[in-house]
């Protein structure tokens, strides 16, 4: 069980995560620049799985995922409210969805690492959190 503080502290966190994360998908160039270091990622690593070329609807529907997705990671960070975290809990389940699709269809294995941290951050965003009256109604040591 969260307190509310620890919470909107995780509520941030997550969403400086998603920041780091995407925001090479914001740009054609940037990332087109992170698609060719995946490339050599997954084929270095021998990884199963198909890592094609983007064309430019695909580029495009990249960006848009990134554009949005850092716009909701700056609201997360810069106001990181309870409910915040659970729809971002809810837009987790749907990326992991999508994305065990994705590999069950050929993708390549390296979205399993995605997925692991989508999950996690899923995980951690549905846990209890602790009413502020429930923790202010708690005895002290001294009154005990």
């Amino acid at each position: 069980m969260w307190t509310a503080q620890h919470y909107r502290t995780l509520v941030r966190a997550s969403g400086w995560y998603d920041l780091l994360v995407t925001a090479a998908f914001v740009t054609p160039w940037s990332f087109l620049a992170l698609h060719g270091l995946l490339l050599g990622l997954a084929q270095s690593l021998n990884l199963p799985g198909e890592f094609p070329a983007f064309e430019p609807a695909h580029l495009l529907m990249a960006n848009l995922m990134g554009s949005i997705v850092c716009v909701w990671s700056v609201l997360r960070i810069r106001d990181p409210q309870q409910a915040f975290g659970r729809y971002d809990a809810v837009g987790r389940i749907l990326f992991a969805t999508w994305q065990i699709y994705a590999i069950a269809h050929g993708a390549t294995a390296l979205l399993w690492g995605i997925v692991f941290f989508e999950l996690a951050w899923c995980i951690a965003q549905l846990l209890p959190v602790q009413s502020s009256e429930r923790a202010g109604s708690r005895p002290s040591a001294q009154q005990a």
